[in-house]
């Protein structure tokens, strides 16, 4: 049976706020159910946004002023962006929330980070935060803004907490060429991750699926310790694979933030993702997604499966 025509101008408004690399993998499931305004600080992205099905809006979150013609814009909206880079406080989110609409939703992305150091620990929503580093601080004040916002505007608020984002495209290759040094087993962490094209698939479920001010661990069921995710990647492009140092020793050879990475270790569980969302990893490990890649299936070109089906 042919399909009927969608009228564009019929559908529901939606406000994409950060349009970096997933933000572009999720425009193409956004377009068909709302009429996507995507907002960019940079004049130069205005052609490719909109080549991309959306409507772009030149607007700045550094910039409380240019926000304001935002205002009651779009009933819903994805907040992708990352907060500024200094300071304990993300006051982008901050501008943002004075023009989000009462009664809206919003789908907020933000990090695994907010946990800090757990020493591998397995756990699901419910363990407290405790983030150890101002980037991690950052993220949790942008929740607790969103949480207030949220409560006075009787909006529907889901947070998505993201691990290591990967995809064909961002793999550590150029680290493992360089030969930079990993962790040897003794004091190695445990790392979470996601595929690009699940969180994409994932932020589009929360938008119509997820509870009220909930919660959600957005990783894959891999099971890894960092330096067996060099390994994978190593043998997938025929590397060598890195060589171990102590901590000790590597900190002397890696940069501090690289460190800071290196320094968390914890294995988040993701049954209330799978259970209340419905989701269905196109990529459940890391390793299937290596496979592909390794036998020639560009990962950016598999149908993601199952959308046709979601009810608002």
């Amino acid at each position: 049976m042919k399909k009927k025509s969608v009228n564009k101008l019929g559908l529901p408004r939606l406000l994409l706020v950060g349009c970096g690399d997933v933000g572009m993998r999720l425009l193409p499931l956004l377009r068909q159910r709302f009429r996507v305004f995507a907002m960019t600080s940079q004049p130069v992205r205005m052609a490719e946004l909109r080549a991309a099905g959306a409507i772009p809006v030149l607007a700045n979150l550094d910039e409380p002023d240019s926000l304001r013609r935002l205002a009651g814009l779009a009933d819903t909206a994805v907040h992708l962006a990352p907060p500024q880079a200094e300071g304990i406080l993300d006051h982008r989110t901050r501008h943002l929330t004075a023009i989000l609409p009462r009664h809206g939703t919003l789908v907020y992305v933000s990090t695994t980070g907010v946990y800090g150091d757990t020493g591998g620990a397995c756990f699901d929503e419910t363990r407290p935060l405790a983030p150890v580093n101002a980037r991690a601080r950052r993220r949790v004040d942008a929740e607790q803004v969103l949480r207030r916002w949220a409560l006075r505007a009787q909006a529907r608020l889901a947070i998505l907490r993201v691990p290591g984002i990967y995809a064909g495209d961002r793999l550590p290759v150029e680290r493992l060429k360089s030969g930079t040094p990993a962790l040897n087993a003794a004091d190695d962490v445990y790392t979470n991750h996601i595929h690009a094209d699940d969180l994409a698939q994932i932020i589009l479920l929360a938008l119509a699926r997820a509870r009220p001010q909930r919660v959600y661990h957005t990783v894959d069921d891999s099971n890894l310790k960092m330096a067996q995710y060099f390994d994978l990647v190593a043998d997938t492009f025929g590397l060598p694979h890195p060589p171990r140092l102590p901590r000790s020793e590597l900190a002397k050879q890696v940069s501090p933030m690289l460190l800071s990475f290196m320094s968390e270790s914890r294995q988040l569980l993701n049954q209330r993702m799978k259970q209340e969302l419905g989701v269905r990893l196109l990529y459940p490990t890391v390793g299937d997604a290596l496979r592909k890649i390794k036998v020639g299936i560009p990962t950016s070109q598999l149908r993601l499966p199952g959308f046709d089906a979601i009810d608002p």
